[in-house]
Formats: C-alpha cells, sequence, structure tokens
C-alpha cells in the first residue's frame, strides 16, 4: 500500500474528526487574536503566547467533551 493510499485511507476514516479539529484550531486563534488586537491592546506579547498556548489544554477539553455528549447520545 502506498503513502497515498494510505493517507487517503487516514482521511477518509476520520474526516468528521478532522474537521473539528480545523474548526477549533480556526476559532480559537480567531478568538485570541480578536481580543489581543480590540480588547488587550496594550498587554504584553508573551500574554498573547500564553493565550495560544493555552489552546491545548482547551482543545483536549473540547474533544473530551464532544467524546461525553456522543457517548449521552447513544
Amino acid at each position: 500500500m502506498s503513502l497515498v493510499d494510505r493517507l487517503r485511507d487516514h482521511a477518509s476514516e476520520h474526516r468528521q474528526g478532522m474537521l473539528y479539529d480545523l474548526m477549533f484550531a480556526v476559532v480559537w486563534v480567531g478568538v485570541v487574536s480578536i481580543l489581543f488586537d480590540l480588547v488587550f491592546v496594550t498587554a504584553p506579547t508573551w500574554a498573547y503566547y500564553l493565550f495560544m498556548v493555552a489552546g491545548i489544554p482547551a482543545y483536549f477539553g473540547f474533544v473530551f467533551s464532544l467524546g461525553q455528549a456522543e457517548q449521552a447520545n447513544q
């Protein structure tokens, strides 16, 4: 099985999960960017990076809650 076939199989199996990951990333970066462009204008750069890094545990919380919601529906 070639690399292209394996990538195609992986993408077809995890299509919905990959879409959720992408949506979360785009929304998180967008919200943090808007906050620091409009609200926290005078905040230091390290605070901006700290909010971006906070997206990692927020992502895992999102995935956990999504899994709990899917389990409750079954």
